[in-house]
């Protein structure tokens, strides 16, 4: 599994905590990391929670990554820019029952952590234990499980209900602010990690033309 992920500029300080915590849980179970900044609270690209909310769309909708991970101060904005984003189930992630949860029973695309509210002694042991019941195992096999059957069905409604609500993801760039577009695809390792990895061709080169622009 290719994850990405991504940190907004006010928790940019804590981002190499939470990536070595991602990688410490993920990499031995055989998934990838890619991270896509910030990386330090001085980058050139300043990510804002809406930014990442952008990011996700691309990264899940072209298949560059199959998961996001993703904050913000409370987790709160981050979670509600990546929903807004067609394709993109996003579950705010506190503790590690919330991660087994969502996990088993919603089975979303992306994460937003809070890393600012509650974030203090040993608080990459928490990230460790959210990230363990996530990604060890299978997920989506429901909580308890007599209930899995209809928790698959509801998934498939609520797919089905986002796609009818929303425009499809080309669309959806071609219509956001381009300016907040092209800033959000800025950062430092974006094109070398995205371009490698989109199985979308369509919304690469519509990438290509905005950061040529």
């Amino acid at each position: 599994m290719k994850i990405a992920l991504i940190i907004e500029n006010s928790q940019a300080a804590k981002s190499e905590i939470v990536h070595n915590a991602l990688k410490t849980v993920v990499e031995p179970l055989g998934h990838t990391v890619h991270h896509y900044g910030m990386y330090t609270p001085e980058d050139k690209a300043s990510l804002t929670y809406v930014m990442n909310g952008l990011l996700a769309g691309i990264l899940l909708n072209s298949k560059a990554a199959d998961f996001v991970v993703t904050g913000c101060g409370t987790g709160m904005g981050a979670m509600l820019a990546c929903n807004s984003m067609p394709g993109v189930f996003c579950g705010l992630v506190i503790d590690p029952t919330d991660a087994f949860l969502f996990g088993q029973i919603n089975d979303g695309n992306a994460i937003s952590m809070p890393y600012a509210k509650g974030f203090g002694w040993a608080a990459e042991l928490n990230l460790q234990d959210c990230y363990r019941k996530l990604f060890e195992g299978e997920r989506g096999l429901g909580y308890p499980k007599e209930r899995a059957a209809i928790m698959a069905k509801n998934r498939g409604i609520l797919k089905d209900v986002k796609a009818a609500a929303t425009k499809d993801f080309l669309s959806a760039l071609k219509a956001v602010d381009q300016d907040l577009l092209k800033a959000a695809i800025s950062g430092e390792k974006f094109q070398e990690y995205f371009f490698a990895n989109s199985q979308d061709e369509a919304i690469s080169a519509y990438l290509k033309g905005v950061l040529a622009a």
